[in-house]
């Protein structure tokens, strides 16, 4: 078989990493900027809820991933993605006409309820030769990545120009961008591929697979240690490396391109090699490494000396990232079968989302009581948990929802 991707393969990452890029567009430009503009709101000077306003959507995300990832299953991915996206077009619209903070937090909320990850991935899966899915997961990642260091550039920019109001706004309509490249732009897997109705007792059996489960604690890891980072990394760039908020894409930006192109021999070597639990461990550890220099870097260097590092610490983080997003979401998707591959990969951004809900909590309390430090160690001892979990997975083993 050719190991190079088909076309459908390629019309596949590429659009869906579009679908996927649009709606993290909009959930990004919000970060660097909204605390800026809560205070206008009625109720907007109290931090919990502006907190509560970030965290809604990945709250209410958590709960509803599984179950729109079984719908996916039931009821086929395109329509169960188009009316997330519709809901999260609706959530922006809420927030853009909120005149109070609660009205921002329902906006969020309903944004959140719009939980398709799990059935865009799904859709990926569905689409790819699972010995070259990691590579439009991949896509997917750098998408995400791409979106990321462009949303720190142009959010500070873009709010001064539209205002908060038009950046919700601009969420809806890229929501609704996204939806015409569903249906016009990425392709219907083969009818085999389709998922059919099947009994919730056989759909549901891949959620307490062991190797599953490994997977899953993994992801919750990965995005509880980048959520708590990110509380404590933009106020270090600007302390130690002097380097104010607005110049901060200059690390990020550049940061996240040298990750990308770092990441292709990983995946290469993950699929083609059969090298895919020593690529996944190796990335674990270079994340122990980055927290090791992150922690220096803080006691040590200042000034160019300490921007450098930090550079070459988060390209050091986003490969690492990079390679784990790519990954593992392809590795749920070789050990369920494509009758439950939706529920699967429902839970495991259910795990996704309360890692970014727990890293924000547990890494806003140990930053206010402990300082950076106690947040690097804390996603130190996560990180050699995960490594301890990843010492027993298998990669290649059989597929626990196949009909025996």
């Amino acid at each position: 078989m050719s190991v190079a991707l088909s076309r459908t393969e390629w019309r596949a990452g590429l659009s869906l990493a579009a679908i996927f890029a649009l709606r993290m567009l909009g959930l990004f430009l919000i970060l660097p900027v909204f605390t800026l503009y809560a205070p206008n709101l009625s109720g907007g000077d109290n931090k919990l809820l502006v907190g509560l306003a970030l965290g809604a959507y990945a709250g209410v995300q958590a709960l509803l991933q599984m179950l729109w990832g079984a719908a996916s299953d039931r009821w086929g991915r395109k329509p169960v993605i188009a009316a997330g996206l519709l809901l999260f077009a609706l959530g922006g619209g809420i927030a853009a006409l909120a005149d109070n903070i609660w009205q921002v937090i329902l906006g969020r909320a309903v944004q959140g309820a719009g939980a398709v990850s799990a059935a865009v991935t799904a859709l990926a899966a569905d689409l790819t030769h699972e010995t070259k899915r990691a590579r439009v997961m991949a896509m997917i990642g750098a998408a995400i990545g791409l979106v990321f260091a462009l949303s720190m550039a142009i959010a500070s920019p873009l709010f001064h120009w539209i205002g908060m109001p038009g950046i919700f706004w601009t969420t809806s309509v890229a929501a609704l961008l996204a939806i015409f490249l569903l249906f016009f732009c990425t392709p219907d897997p083969d009818a085999a591929a389709r998922p059919s109705l099947t009994s919730s007792a056989f759909q549901w059996r891949a959620l307490a697979d062991a190797q599953i489960l490994r997977l899953n604690a993994g992801v919750f890891f990965l995005h509880c240690t980048q959520m708590a980072l990110w509380i404590i990394v933009p106020a270090a760039i600007s302390t130690v490396a002097r380097l104010p908020a607005e110049l901060h894409w200059q690390i990020y930006l550049p940061a996240v391109l040298v990750a990308l192109v770092a990441m292709i021999p990983a995946i290469i070597a993950a699929e083609k090699k059969g090298k895919m639990k020593q690529v996944l461990t190796g990335a674990i550890l270079l994340l122990l490494v980055t927290l090791g220099g992150l922690y220096a870097t803080g006691l040590f260097l200042f000034g160019t000396f300490a921007a450098w590092a930090f550079f070459f610490c988060l390209a050091l983080f986003f490969t690492a990232f990079n390679i784990l997003e790519a990954t593992q979401p392809s590795l749920i998707s070789r050990l369920a079968s494509a009758h439950s591959r939706g529920a699967a990969l429902g839970l495991y951004n259910t795990f996704q989302s309360l890692g970014l809900f727990m890293g924000g909590a547990a890494g806003g309390a140990l930053a206010q009581h402990g300082g950076a430090g106690a947040v690097l160690t804390f996603s130190a001892l996560l990180i050699i948990l995960w490594l301890a979990l990843a010492a027993g997975l298998d990669p290649y083993a059989r597929k626990t929802t196949e009909r025996s």
